[in-house]
């Protein structure tokens, strides 16, 4: 069905070209379209080009740019002008496309783009299970920590998010369900379409979606009072005072940030002072060495290590 879905907005000339050339689209991640350049696949962490012809890649042509385009959009880019501002657009089935072009401007703000010259399909993966791992380091007698996520580009954080929401909502053996409230700012983590979440996040979640994440914790702090919020990619001061915020309101907070360590982090102010002052109790690093989605290593809120792949024995403190 995901197949099926992403295959319809590709230009005619490209359908069967992926299609040949992905086993299982349960292993693709991106697929990027670039004007005069060959058709590229990330497919299992591995970038692969793809052929027209035994040996001869597949460039990628400005009609089939402005076909796929026009695909995606309904033929009317400017009906989707608020998602343009983001640079993407999000699709049934919750895969994000992004785009690269020319941006218009006004009063100094982007309105749109045109003249499409990039577009990134971004593949929405739901990994039913995947956080099973980390509840016995997140959680203390049936309590949540406040957990951050590190983690690099490509190494399923986002995933990862998704599935510890979806327990977090449920409930599992390390706690009951919880309240959780999601500030989904690129329609990433719920993937909604129309309004609905195309993904599992449980039967107690409550979804901003296109909502900016600062903005979004305070909303729901006062409009609908969750137990737990949840948002991907925290990035600036605003982002962090925002946390804070939650935090001090009694909210458990699950959030994922991009870095390669807690060293890298520590390196950026703003998350150097939260580490100082020890607002999060549980740091889970991500890496994709052994695969997408893989722990490398969970730290409590003395950066002291309680598991580490090298050593899978360590327990919780």
């Amino acid at each position: 069905m995901q197949g099926e879905r992403i295959l319809n907005i590709l230009p005619r000339s490209v359908r069967f070209l992926v299609k040949r050339s992905v086993p299982d689209f349960e292993f693709l991640q991106e697929i990027r379209l670039r004007t005069r350049k060959p058709l590229l696949l990330v497919y299992g962490g591995k970038e692969l080009f793809v052929e027209r012809v035994r040996g001869e890649p597949y460039i990628v042509t400005k009609e089939d740019l402005k076909e796929m385009v026009d695909y995606i959009s309904n033929y009317s880019l400017y009906a989707y002008e608020q998602e343009m501002k983001q640079g993407f657009i999000t699709v049934e089935g919750g895969h994000r496309i992004g785009m690269a072009g020319q941006v218009i401007l006004e009063a100094g703000r982007v309105k749109n783009i045109k003249h499409i010259s990039s577009v990134n399909v971004r593949m929405s993966h739901e990994v039913i299970g995947c956080a099973d791992k980390v509840f016995p380091y997140i959680t203390r007698q049936k309590e949540l920590y406040h957990t951050l996520v590190i983690s690099p580009p490509r190494c399923g954080k986002t995933t990862l998010l998704r599935d510890m929401i979806r327990q977090i909502s449920d409930g599992n053996r390390y706690l009951k369900g919880k309240s959780v409230g999601v500030v989904d700012e690129r329609s990433e983590i719920g993937g909604c379409y129309m309004g609905a979440a195309q993904n599992q996040l449980g039967i107690r979640t409550d979804i901003l979606d296109c909502c900016p994440k600062a903005e979004g914790m305070i909303m729901l702090i006062r409009s609908m009072g969750p137990e737990v919020i949840a948002v991907d990619e925290i990035g600036n001061e605003e982002d962090v005072h925002a946390v804070e915020y939650a935090m001090h309101c009694g909210c458990k907070l699950i959030a994922t940030v991009h870095g390669r360590s807690l060293d890298e982090l520590k390196r950026k102010p703003v998350f150097d002072r939260l580490i100082r002052e020890k607002r999060f109790e549980r740091y889970i690093l991500l890496g994709n060495h052994a695969g997408t989605g893989a722990i490398s290593a969970i730290y409590d809120n003395d950066v002291s290590c309680l598991f580490h792949e090298n050593d899978a024995e360590k327990k919780v403190c």
